[in-house]
C-alpha cells in the first residue's frame, strides 16, 4: 500500500511537470499573437490571457505597458513594467531605464536602472534596444546638463566601440551628443572635433552637427564661415537630415526655427 501511494504521488508530480510544461508553452504562443497587434483590443486580450496561463511571463507585462507608455499614461505603465523587471531583472531593468530617459525624462531613474545591469551583469556591457548603457548614460547626464559625467561615458562607449569594431561602428549621435556636451562646456576645439567625425561617417548630412558648428564658429568670431555652415544645415534639415526619434522629442532637438534664428543672427 505504501509502494502504491508513493508510486501514485510520483505520476502526480510528472503530470504536474508536465502540465507546467504544456501551460508555459502554450503562454509562449499566446504571446506571439498579442505581440503582432500591440495595443489594439486582440493583443490586450491575448496578454490577459498569458497572464491567467502564466503568471511569471515577464514579457507578457512588459508587453502590457508599452500601450500605455505610447499613449501617455503613466500609471498603467508602470504597473506593468515594474512587475516585468520584478519577474526577470536582467532582461527588463536597462528596458525601463531606456522608457524613463526617452518617455519621461527621468534622467536620474534612467541612470539608476543603467547602472543596475552594471550589478546584473559586472562582465558585460548591456545594450537594451540596441545600444550601450554607456551611450544611454551619456544622454542620460547630457539632459541633467552634467557635461563631464555625459562627456566620461560617450567616452567610454565611443573607446570600446573602437577597439572592438573600428570608429566607423560608433552610433553617429554619440558624436554629436559628446560635442553638443564640449560646446556647452565651452570647449570649442573638442566641440569641433566631433561635429567633423559625426560628418565624415554620416557622408556630411548632418543638420545637427552644422548647426552646432556654426554656433562654435560664430562664438570664436568666425562669421562668414558659419554663415555658409548654417545655410548648409538648413538644405540638410530640408530634406530630412536631423536628428529625431518616433514618439518623443530627442535631447536637444533641433527646429526650423532654430536654424532660422540663427541664421539671422549671423546677419546682423
Amino acid at each position: 500500500m505504501e509502494k502504491l501511494l508513493k508510486y501514485c504521488l510520483s505520476l502526480f508530480v510528472i503530470g504536474c511537470i508536465f502540465s507546467c510544461k504544456s501551460d508555459k508553452e502554450e503562454a509562449l504562443k499566446v504571446l506571439e499573437f498579442g505581440k503582432h497587434y500591440q495595443g489594439s483590443a486582440q493583443s490586450l486580450n491575448a496578454l490577459t490571457r498569458v497572464l491567467e496561463i502564466d503568471a511569471t511571463n515577464a514579457e507578457a507585462y512588459r508587453e502590457l505597458s508599452i500601450p500605455y507608455l505610447k499613449r501617455g499614461i503613466p500609471n498603467h505603465w508602470k504597473t506593468y513594467m515594474d512587475q516585468a523587471v520584478t519577474l526577470d531583472s536582467l532582461s527588463w531593468i536597462g528596458y525601463r531605464g531606456y522608457n524613463y530617459l526617452w518617455f519621461y525624462r527621468d534622467y536620474k531613474k534612467a541612470i539608476a536602472d543603467f547602472d543596475a545591469t552594471d550589478i546584473l551583469t559586472p562582465n558585460f556591457v548591456d545594450a537594451p534596444q540596441g545600444h550601450s548603457v554607456d551611450y544611454w548614460r551619456g544622454i542620460a547626464y547630457l539632459g541633467l546638463k552634467d557635461r563631464e559625467n555625459s562627456i566620461a561615458y560617450f567616452d567610454k562607449y565611443i573607446n570600446k566601440e573602437i577597439e572592438d569594431s573600428g570608429e566607423d561602428w560608433v552610433e553617429l549621435t554619440a558624436f554629436l551628443y559628446r560635442g553638443i556636451a564640449y560646446f556647452e562646456s565651452g570647449n570649442y576645439e573638442s566641440a569641433l572635433m566631433n561635429f567633423d567625425k559625426q560628418l565624415q561617417y554620416s557622408k556630411n548630412l548632418s543638420a545637427d552637427a552644422k548647426y552646432y558648428k556654426a554656433r562654435v564658429l560664430n562664438e570664436q568670431g568666425d562669421i562668414e564661415n558659419a554663415k555658409l555652415i548654417i545655410d548648409a544645415a538648413i538644405e540638410d534639415f530640408n530634406i530630412g537630415y536631423f536628428n529625431n526619434r518616433p514618439y518623443v522629442e530627442t535631447i536637444r532637438q533641433i527646429y526650423m526655427e532654430d536654424l532660422m534664428l540663427l541664421k539671422s543672427e549671423l546677419s546682423l
